[in-house]
């Protein structure tokens, strides 16, 4: 057994005698100094062995230490010399092969996710002891599985949704006190397939068909606008989870975005997700990996980044809406 190390002073008392398994996992916590003792006590119930704990500004001065198998950052609130060394901090991630946790709040989320470019990158915002438990307990599952071999389209989406089922059977647990195991999750899901490779993939006569058509154009933005409203009605008389589906509503808002020649920041999107940010942000993840959404750098500033349809996933709704034709109206 071995001691945290931490070498902020003022923690030391806070945070002593956190031991840990040095078989564990390790991680590497950043963030404001008054709040590292929280950290390091939601990384110790996770299972992780607590290497360092520093103010996220120590990267800038060079003396950030050899960073652990599992990096967390809290970010609240964010500065400069913050944003500096986000900057830095995803880079190094990146070269070590880590995998990042980031804690943002609403305000400081699109700074922290334009300075986030890395692959590894849960981004949590405000999040309940349960979802942070959640997104450490993924990092550590990537770190045994997730560089083994690349999952199918269907199982990233199969896991995704059993990480929405489990944060949200957490949730209830955390606000109702139920026992454990009163509810489970639920059986099987849909697959969204990527526009890419279901167009492109062998197999079905009509896909190719559809392929050899024109192009047709995106819908009437105006149109998309109105199912949005539809869509969004039920929630004055249902509770909002009950229709969830936050990849088609992250679809339909880059549609009419792209029909608009408008552009779409991350807090945008998350608002038009219709789910808590925290799930959004997994779900934009989660479609970006599958090449369905792309992430663009903002050119004057290069700390922004705005989220867009791939080309094939504009073909895709383009196609869809055509085919539906007149009856598009009605959709909800």
């Amino acid at each position: 057994m071995v001691q945290a190390a931490f070498l902020c002073e003022g923690e030391r008392d806070a945070a002593a005698s956190l031991p840990v398994d040095v078989l564990a996992p390790t991680a590497s916590l950043f963030g404001d100094p008054g709040r590292l003792a929280g950290l390091a006590g939601d990384a110790r119930r996770a299972g992780l062995a607590v290497r360092a704990a520093r103010p996220l500004e120590s990267l800038l001065r060079g003396d950030g230490g050899v960073l652990g198998d599992i990096v967390l950052v809290d970010c609240p609130e964010v500065d400069g010399a913050c944003l500096a060394a986000l900057i830095r901090l995803d880079q190094r991630v990146a070269r070590a092969g880590a995998q990042l946790v980031a804690i943002a709040s609403v305000a400081s989320l699109e700074d922290v996710f334009g300075c986030l470019e890395g692959r590894d990158v849960r981004i949590l915002v405000d999040p309940t002891p349960a979802q942070a438990a959640l997104a450490l307990g993924g990092a550590m599952l990537n770190l045994s599985h997730g560089r083994v071999r690349e999952l199918h389209e269907g199982e990233r989406l199969e896991l995704l949704r059993l990480t929405e089922e489990v944060g949200r059977l957490a949730a209830t647990l955390d606000r109702l006190a139920l026992p454990l195991g009163s509810e489970g999750a639920h059986g099987p899901t849909a697959r969204l397939a990527s526009p890419a490779n279901e167009f492109g993939a062998p197999g079905g006569e009509a896909r190719r068909d559809l392929m050899r058509r024109p192009r047709p154009p995106l819908p009437d933005p105006r149109l998309v606008h109105r199912i949005i409203r539809q869509r969004r009605l039920r929630d004055r008389y249902f509770e909002s989870e009950l229709f969830a589906d936050p990849a088609w509503d992250i679809l339909l808002d880059l549609t009419a975005a792209r029909a608009e020649h408008r552009r779409v920041s991350v807090t945008s999107l998350c608002i038009a997700a219709a789910v808590p940010a925290t799930t959004a942000l997994r779900w934009i993840a989660q479609m970006s990996e599958m090449g369905i959404l792309v992430r663009e750098q903002d050119e004057e500033d290069k700390r922004r980044a705005f989220i867009a349809l791939s080309d094939n996933a504009a073909d895709a709704m383009a196609r869809y809406f055509d085919e539906l034709g007149k009856d598009a109206a009605k959709l909800i």
